[in-house]
């Protein structure tokens, strides 16, 4: 009796498995921000902050949110890293700047966004974009206002462009 129950016991067991993986299952390929890239739009960010007489600090995210560079400026103040950090977070999260998240969730039906784990509706984040896809953030903390960690942020991925393609 064992026997006969094993027999027919294999056959849909061999079904189960094959249902479970489908046969057209295959890998994601993901663009990312590369480390040469990140250092790029850290570097401008610097320069664009010290050609305006402030001190910053620059964070870059990948695509999954994740830190991949985060460079303090010598005079930047403690809370200016977390800051910053959090600025690419959301502007890589919600594909916005952070200043237009500011915007658009103040005062409206989205303002519990606001709430949720690193996201901060302050300006100095811009989304890093190349054709459709989101490959990162960039975040800017450290101007007397968040209109200078702003304006850094959008030169910043100007100057490079070049490494974005």
């Amino acid at each position: 009796m064992r026997m006969r129950s094993a027999i027919v016991m294999a056959p849909l067991a061999a079904v189960l498995v094959a249902a479970a993986s489908p046969a057209s299952a295959q890998l994601l390929a993901e663009r990312n921000i590369s480390l040469a890239a990140a250092r790029a739009l850290a570097d401008a960010s610097m320069a664009c902050a010290r050609q305006n007489g402030y001190d910053v600090t620059v964070a870059v995210v990948d695509r999954h949110g994740n830190l991949k560079l985060l460079m303090k400026g010598d005079q930047a103040n403690p809370h200016n890293p977390e800051l910053a950090r959090r600025k690419a977070y959301t502007a890589r999260t919600y594909g916005v700047t952070t200043m237009e998240f500011r915007n658009r969730t103040r005062g409206t039906d989205l303002e519990g966004q606001r709430e949720l784990t690193d996201i901060i509706p302050l300006g100095g984040g811009v989304p890093i974009i190349v054709g459709n896809e989101r490959v990162g953030g960039l975040g800017l903390s450290g101007a007397p206002d968040q209109e200078g960690d702003d304006k850094c942020a959008h030169e910043a991925l100007k100057a490079a462009a070049a490494q974005l393609k």
